[in-house]
């Protein structure tokens, strides 16, 4: 396996752990001012692959886009239930471990999993993520789509850094081994 292939989870939440509003809202996120595009630009280029559910999927293509976002970028998007896949995206069902195996074994950049709720659980209750790139808003919602579900899986992290982009934090953590 190709170790130097990470992967990654570059994810934006709410100070009290909430990536999204119980009815799947991100229109929070867009009120707090940032700083350019705060981070994406340098952490995309370090990525080849994107692995999401089915759902962020959903979200994401119901977005007003000229272009598919992750054009150039080999999208995997995990989903219960079958559906043909595109020139863009190539579906996945089942096991997340064999997945990274197969993109360990092969050369390549980093692996971002985007999203969401429940493929990030699964990520993390087998062990697979290695670093966690977490971008809090002060907002604060009280309730919505957690971050971090419920498991009896812990993990301990190393803090790798911190950024600042106006109102958002960066914090930069890997997984310790």
């Amino acid at each position: 396996m190709h170790q130097d292939r990470k992967v990654v989870v570059f994810i934006a939440c709410s100070l009290d752990g909430y990536i999204a509003t119980k009815d799947e809202s991100l229109e929070w996120l867009f009120q707090v001012e940032g700083e350019g595009d705060n981070g994406f630009s340098a952490f995309y280029d370090t990525v080849d692959t994107v692995v999401m559910g089915k759902k962020t999927y959903d979200w994401v293509m119901n977005q007003e886009m000229e272009t598919f976002p992750y054009e150039g970028k080999e999208c995997v998007v995990f989903s219960r239930s079958s559906w043909e896949e595109t020139e863009h995206v190539s579906y996945r069902n089942g096991d997340v471990r064999s997945f990274v195996e197969e993109q360990k074994s092969r050369k390549g950049q980093d692996i971002w999993v985007v999203g969401g709720g429940e493929l990030l659980d699964a990520f993390i209750q087998k062990g697979l993520v290695d670093e966690f790139i977490i971008t809090v808003a002060p907002v604060i919602l009280g309730s919505g789509i957690p971050l971090f579900r419920e498991g009896d899986r812990s993990l301990n992290l190393t803090l790798k850094g911190t950024q600042s982009f106006n109102q958002f934090v960066e914090l930069h953590y890997e997984v310790k081994r």
